[in-house]
C-alpha cells in the first residue's frame, strides 16, 4: 500500500489489504526451506510427503504462512503504522499447486493515548475459499494531524491492557 494512512481513513468492516500468492510450486517451496534451513523432507520431496507421511502433497511451510501474515498487516498499515500484536492458527495444510490469498479485515478501532489501534481478523485462504490459516492482529495507525506513532513502539499504559479477542 502506498502513501500514508491514517486511523481516520480507516472504517470497520474494510478490508486493510489483501495479497495473492501463487499457485505455489515446489521451488517456492523448497526456497522458503532452504532460505530457513528447515530440511524436513515433508517440504521438498514429493515421494517422501505422500508415500513415507501419508500427505497430499508436499506442504507449504507454516513459518511462511506466519510470514504472509505479518506482511499482510506490515503492508496494509504502510509506512506510519505498526503492527503491534499478532496471533494466528493453522487450520488446514497447504500444499504444491495451492494459491493462497491473504486478508486483513478491520474488526475494531479505537483510540487510545493518542494513537489509534485497528485489531483485524487475519484469514489465509486457497484457490477454492477454503480458510486454511486464521488469526488476529492489532497495529497502531497515527491520527490525522496527531503524534506519529513512536519507532520503536513503546508499550505506554494508556494502552497496555489492549489484547487481542479469542478464536470463534
Amino acid at each position: 500500500m502506498g502513501g500514508s494512512l491514517y486511523f481516520d481513513d480507516v472504517e470497520v468492516d474494510q478490508t486493510l489489504l489483501r495479497v495473492k500468492k501463487g499457485p505455489m510450486t515446489t521451488t517456492h517451496i523448497m526456497r522458503w526451506s532452504s532460505a530457513i534451513e528447515n530440511w524436513h523432507r515433508i517440504h521438498y520431496d514429493q515421494r517422501f510427503a505422500i508415500d513415507h507421511d501419508k500427505l497430499p502433497d508436499v506442504l507449504v511451510n507454516g513459518s511462511w504462512k506466519q510470514h504472509i501474515l505479518a506482511q499482510v498487516m506490515k503492508d496494509g498499515l504502510g509506512p506510519n503504522g505498526w503492527l503491534w500484536k499478532i496471533k494466528f492458527r493453522y487450520d488446514k495444510m497447504n500444499v504444491a499447486g495451492d494459491t493462497i490469498y491473504a486478508e486483513a479485515k478491520v474488526a475494531e478501532k479505537q483510540v487510545l493515548g493518542g494513537l489509534g489501534f485497528v485489531t483485524c481478523r487475519l484469514f489465509l485462504t486457497d484457490q477454492n475459499d477454503t480458510v486454511n490459516t486464521n488469526g488476529w492482529a492489532i497495529g497502531v495507525l497515527p491520527l490525522r494531524g496527531g503524534r506519529e506513532v513512536p519507532y520503536p513502539f513503546v508499550v505506554d499504559p494508556a494502552y497496555a491492557d489492549l489484547n487481542l479477542p479469542n478464536y470463534r
